[in-house]
């Protein structure tokens, strides 16, 4: 048995969890400012850097909600999930 308190492991969790999306925001910022100013400096025609842009703004998103949109889980949840699915063996 652990001597560790589960809401103290919980806010450990929470508080890296925030540091890699800031470190995730700030990657994301960096990166395509530098893509931007490639494809300015290589004649601005057709603007490429939305493809990455756009595909990594849409994995940061889901980083964000992972952080801060979903709730925790509760022993109130895990309660309820065993109880729903009553005599299942997990393997």
């Amino acid at each position: 048995m652990s001597d560790t308190d589960p809401r103290r492991d919980a806010a450990i969790h929470r508080l890296k969890a925030k540091r890699d999306l800031r470190t995730n925001l700030v990657s994301y910022v960096v990166v395509n400012a530098f893509l931007v100013l490639i494809w300015a400096a290589t004649g601005a025609n057709f603007f490429w850097p939305i493809f990455i842009i756009g595909g990594w703004g849409f994995g940061l998103a889901m980083h964000a909600w992972t952080v801060y949109g979903q709730k925790p889980i509760t022993e109130e949840d895990v309660t309820r999930e065993m109880e729903r699915r009553g005599g299942d063996v997990v393997e």
